[in-house]
């Protein structure tokens, strides 16, 4: 998360993982001061979804939220454990600094676990989605495939038919140009054997 960034109630409940509504009931339970833009829309900053991250993180582990709110308003106080969920007070040596570190630190390890989670879940969905998309590519060129070769077959059928029209034409052609040339030698022996005898 980015400390300068202005997130709104969606991106928040993307977060956190609490519905838009539920954040607007925790907004009036625990007393958490939303700031508002001019036109008077919510917007969180890093500081709230903290805050927030926090109260679940109590909620996890078994508080109430009157105990919660004890918390929050008490930053003297701090969760004793989880099995018995008392409250006990922080001893002198402890300050506010120290406890937002443990703070950032159990958020820290919430939001890398969910991250993780997100990121197995993506890459898997992934990971099925190429091999739908392999799968249809391979059908895909096994169709066209077999268009291409029935158009091969087909232009090949056309091209051997009109071959045999080629080769009756010429064959039609030299039987033509036989009877012309038996028709011819008489024909001129004929023409020039008059001419002679003139």
């Amino acid at each position: 998360m980015d400390f300068d960034v202005e997130y709104t109630i969606s991106e928040v409940a993307d977060i956190t993982g609490y519905a838009p509504h539920v954040l607007r009931y925790y907004e009036k339970e625990f007393e958490i001061d939303v700031p508002r833009t001019e036109s008077n829309h919510r917007y969180y900053t890093v500081k709230e979804i903290e805050l927030i991250q926090y109260i679940k993180m109590l909620q996890d582990k078994g508080f109430s939220n009157k105990q919660i709110k004890l918390i929050i308003n008490s930053p003297e106080l701090m969760v004793a454990g989880s099995e018995n969920n008392g409250i006990q007070s922080v001893e002198s040596g402890l300050d506010a600094s120290s406890i937002a570190v443990e703070i950032s630190k159990s958020l820290e390890e919430i939001f890398f676990e969910r991250l993780n989670e997100l990121i197995s879940r993506s890459t898997s969905d992934s990971i099925e989605i190429i091999m739908e998309l392999k799968h249809e590519i391979i059908e895909l060129k096994q169709e066209i495939n077999s268009k291409e070769r029935d158009v091969l077959i087909c232009e090949n059928a056309k091209l051997k038919m009109l071959l045999k029209e080629k080769v009756s034409e010429n064959l039609d052609m030299q039987d033509r140009l036989k009877k012309y040339e038996e028709i011819q030698p008489s024909f001129f022996k004929r023409l020039f054997g008059a001419k002679a005898h003139i």
